[in-house]
């Protein structure tokens, strides 16, 4: 095999020693092995005992040397083949994303929700190329796309509804709020109600690909009601947890958060439609001001991701043995979460929740 002349190494900027210790620090097996080689000749080993003791031949470290000159270390790593383009154009997968986005019509589509095997079919069908069903899904992922769990929609959800709530938020507040109010600091507060209970709840596990995994869950029914409410700007929040959920308990959970209120500060809460949130009995003292969400938007409301973040850390695949356990978990729950104020922020706060003095 011819070899070719010898090739100097004309970058100075790194000794052999260096290049030592770059190799040690390379994360690339075949990088490390080439500075190595260099290192080598930089010592003034032969050629040849430099690329046998790196596992290769004389040629093969020429062109190293060549690459190296050129581009210094980075030139030692391997390069990623570009692999085959994509056979569908830029406007073709923007297209393709709408039609996900909007997702299928059952009349036409006969499906309700997209799998990759409908997705292969519908893009067939609309511009002629075929691909594998793992080829789809590859295209998906380039498209920002991913498998995600669907949460509720109440059938009578406005989806205009929640923009309007959303962009109308301030000025909503500041018609809810009373004349003694007026000049206060607002605070924006959120509210709602969990129930708790022996039925538990499953939650996904890691497990080996290929198992069904098994997890605890009771068949009695003794439950509690978990009231949470929290100041996303403040990172805090005010719990009870309560045998009912009504009139009377959420009159004490009112009172609780009144005492979490910053002294002098009005507090805004925002809370759903329930019949307990509204009932002319309810005791709502003079720093809270109540502001209802639109009807069936329980979406805007950031304590239903609470909810979701408890019972995926400390509510979920246990068994509890009477009511005073189920009180127990709870209060244990929403004080850990609490703890952690940054959290707290994390997964409360919206942007649109905002309310000026």
């Amino acid at each position: 095999m011819p070899t070719g002349r010898p090739v100097e190494i004309t970058r100075a900027e790194l000794s052999a020693t260096e290049l030592r210790r770059a190799a040690a620090r390379s994360r690339e097996a075949d990088a490390a092995r080439r500075m190595l080689a260099l290192a080598l000749v930089l010592e003034g080993r032969s050629r040849r005992e430099a690329a046998e003791s790196c596992g290769m031949d004389r040629q093969t470290l020429r062109d190293w040397v060549i690459r190296y000159n050129a581009e210094g270390l980075p030139g030692l790593s391997d390069r990623v083949p570009p692999g085959p383009s994509c056979r569908l154009s830029p406007e073709q997968m923007a297209e393709l994303a709408q039609i996900v986005e909007r997702g299928p019509d059952l009349t036409v589509d006969q499906v309700v929700r997209w799998r990759r095997v409908d997705l292969r079919r519908v893009i067939a069908a609309r511009w002629g190329v075929e691909f594998h069903e793992r080829t789809v899904g590859k295209l998906l992922h380039r498209l920002g796309f991913a498998r995600l769990s669907v949460r509720p929609k109440h059938p009578k959800s406005d989806g205009r509804a929640g923009g309007v709530g959303k962009k109308s938020f301030a000025a909503l507040a500041h018609e809810a709020l009373p004349e003694h109010a007026r000049n206060r600091a607002i605070e924006v507060w959120f509210a709602d109600e969990a129930r708790v209970g022996q039925q538990g709840t499953l939650t996904r596990i890691w497990a080996r690909r290929g198992t069904r995994p098994r997890a605890p869950r009771d068949c009695r029914y003794a439950w509690a009601y978990l009231f949470g409410a929290v100041c996303p700007e403040r990172g805090v929040g005010a719990g009870l947890v309560m045998p009912y959920a009504d009139t009377q308990a959420m009159s004490a959970h009112l009172a609780e958060i009144s005492a979490a209120v910053a002294p002098g500060a009005h507090a805004v809460l925002v809370l759903d439609g329930a019949g307990w949130h509204a009932s002319a009995a309810l005791v709502v003292p003079d720093n809270i001001t109540l502001l209802p969400l639109p009807s069936h938007s329980p979406e805007l409301n950031p304590v239903e991701n609470v909810w979701q973040y408890l019972r995926q850390n400390w509510l979920s695949l246990q068994v509890w043995q009477d009511y005073s356990a189920i009180v127990e978990a709870c209060c244990q729950a929403w004080n850990r979460f609490l703890a952690q104020p940054e959290v707290v922020r994390s997964v409360t706060t919206r942007a649109w929740a905002k309310v000026d003095a």
